[in-house]
């Protein structure tokens, strides 16, 4: 695991090579909330045949710097901590994918950076909200996750599968990512759907309701995007059925015609 110092903040980032074509463009993956880089130990060895693959912690999660200031905590500190990890592994230009939040902030990214994104893979992303009704229950339940972490720790994120780090995570800087990160201000990101002009794989688990519609919905209004439905899988498809979402991704990314150039 190699790090990165950003304003004195640690990120964490790590680049799987095996025996892959350095040729191919990287496939950065983001994280969901309340997770590590390690969600992708069951893909990045089948991924990394093709081209490198870039893991990363975000700041408040796994091996990254959880400061204690809540305003280091921003969706526009995590886009752009997505930029530093690109140049940290000598990427220009990559194909961005993300679970989840990871997922929302990938297409953040391509709002801020559209140049350096050559496709998107997207899991069980829902992209924001724009009615401001809407955005405000979406920040209540977030802020809520914020004060059960801070009050009971890391039972408060439920009793769902963790990646073998999550004795080491500080509830405390989840609680704080919950607040500044998971939360949203604008409808930015789901007015920019129609606009996104890249190759886009849009996945989601078959037994992942709450983002069924939402994946329907992004798929829907990128132009270039492809829907697939993981069969018995949630909302971590990744890592339910690995094989199979390791099969779409490969299959998508050989489609777009493995983008070279760094």
């Amino acid at each position: 695991m190699a790090h990165l110092e950003r304003g004195g903040v640690r990120i964490s980032y790590e680049v799987f090579r095996g025996d892959s074509n350095d040729d191919n463009l990287p496939l950065l993956l983001t994280h969901g909330y309340g997770a590590s880089a390690q969600m992708w130990d069951p893909n990045v060895g089948t991924l990394a045949a093709s081209r490198p693959v870039i893991t990363w912690d975000l700041r408040g999660h796994g091996r990254s710097g959880c400061p204690a200031d809540q305003a280091e905590y921003t969706q526009a500190a995590s886009v752009d901590d997505m930029a530093a990890v690109l140049d940290a592994a000598g990427a220009s230009r990559a194909v961005l994918g993300g679970l989840s939040l990871g997922g929302y902030l990938s297409l953040a990214f391509w709002l801020a950076y559209p140049a350096r994104v050559a496709a998107l893979v997207l899991c069980d992303t829902g992209p924001g909200f724009r009615r401001d009704e809407a955005r405000q229950r979406w920040n209540d339940r977030a802020i809520a996750t914020a004060a059960r972490l801070e009050r009971d720790g890391l039972p408060a994120l439920g009793d769902g599968p963790r990646p073998p780090d999550a004795a080491q995570w500080s509830p405390h800087g989840l609680a704080l990512a919950a607040r500044g990160m998971l939360t949203q201000h604008d409808a930015r990101v789901i007015e920019s759907l129609p606009s996104i002009d890249v190759p886009a794989l849009v996945l989601v688990g078959a037994d992942d309701k709450p983002f069924l519609g939402a994946a329907e919905y992004v798929a829907a209004k990128i132009p270039q995007a492809r829907l697939v439905v993981i069969p018995k899988a949630g909302h971590m498809a990744s890592a339910d059925q690995p094989e199979l979402f390791n099969r779409h991704v490969l299959a998508f990314l050989g489609r777009t015609g493995q983008p070279a150039g760094r």
